[in-house]
């Protein structure tokens, strides 16, 4: 009896078919992660790799002459206050935008929509394009006020200036703010404006205290992707040719496609690849802690 007991229970052969479920995550999350680093990281290594090349090697002096330069400061100093003022100005009209077609209809309110999201599928260039066909110093408007006053110079010349630009990012970057708060005002409870409204708060008072503080995270939403898109917008700057307005993607194509400076460039890219993830990860931030607040 004690024998029998003492007797080791016989080891049982590892179930294959388990065993083969264990390696199935991995299976299935190496693909994805292969393309992450094949599309994302590797072109930033090489980016910073080409960024180190020197006439003599490799080291840093790329890295401290153009960072040094005037042209970079100007450049990236440029490039933030053109972003900024995009940002503000695509907040307000898209605010605007966005609480007229959800709480004012009016006939044809459903097409001004349609025609908003079409313009999420316009190349930036396009837009540049209109403008100058409009606002150019020989567009349609100033050749219409010049049929009307008989001034011989165009009246409207600011196009080719930063506040050029920033009225061409701001008509083509709206959109991104106006689709995120229609979407957040669609499912904004209706009894709770009414209510609001039967206690006898003002339009502007049930805007401000019921509709906007539900509003916060789509507005940070697009607000924060407007922001990164500006600071990243090529084409507009490129099309629109504004005098003194060189913005650092600008300064990049000068560098590396130009004048053939690839450091140089890749040491622009790297700062500008920098400041985009610091953005993100800053929206990120302040959106969790936004989300936790609301949830409490």
């Amino acid at each position: 009896m004690t024998a029998l007991l003492d007797t080791p229970a016989p080891e049982t052969e590892p179930d294959p078919v388990r065993e083969g479920r264990r390696w199935q995550p991995v299976a299935w999350a190496l693909p994805p992660l292969l393309v992450v680093l094949l599309i994302a990281v590797y072109p930033i290594l090489r980016v910073l790799t080409e960024s180190t090349v020197t006439p003599d090697g490799r080291g840093l002096t790329v890295w401290t002459d153009v960072l040094g330069s005037e042209a970079f400061r100007n450049a990236l100093w440029r490039t933030v206050s053109i972003a900024v003022a995009s940002t503000a100005g695509c907040l307000v009209l898209g605010t605007f935008l966005a609480v007229v077609l959800a709480f004012v209809p009016f006939p044809g309110s459903a097409v001004v929509g349609r025609l908003i999201d079409t313009v999420l599928t316009l190349p930036s260039f396009l837009v540049t394009l209109a403008f100058t066909f409009l606002y150019g110093t020989a567009g349609a408007v100033n050749a219409l006020i010049s049929e009307i006053t008989g001034r011989t110079t165009p009246l409207l010349d600011f196009l080719y200036t930063p506040l050029g630009v920033i009225a061409a990012e701001i008509t083509f970057f709206t959109p991104f703010v106006v689709r995120p708060l229609l979407a957040a005002f669609a499912q904004l409870p209706r009894e709770q404006l009414d209510v609001a409204a039967s206690l006898g708060a003002s339009p502007w008072r049930v805007l401000r205290q019921v509709v906007l503080p539900e509003a916060w995270p789509a507005l940070a939403a697009g607000g924060s992707l407007v922001l990164l898109l500006t600071l990243n917008e090529f084409g507009i700057v490129l099309f629109t040719g504004a005098k003194g307005v060189l913005t650092l993607p600008a300064l990049i194509y000068t560098r590396g496609i130009v004048t053939f400076d690839l450091p140089g460039a890749a040491v622009l890219a790297t700062v500008q690849v920098a400041l985009s993830l610091t953005l993100y990860a800053l929206y990120r931030v302040v959106f969790a802690r936004m989300t936790a607040r609301k949830g409490r």
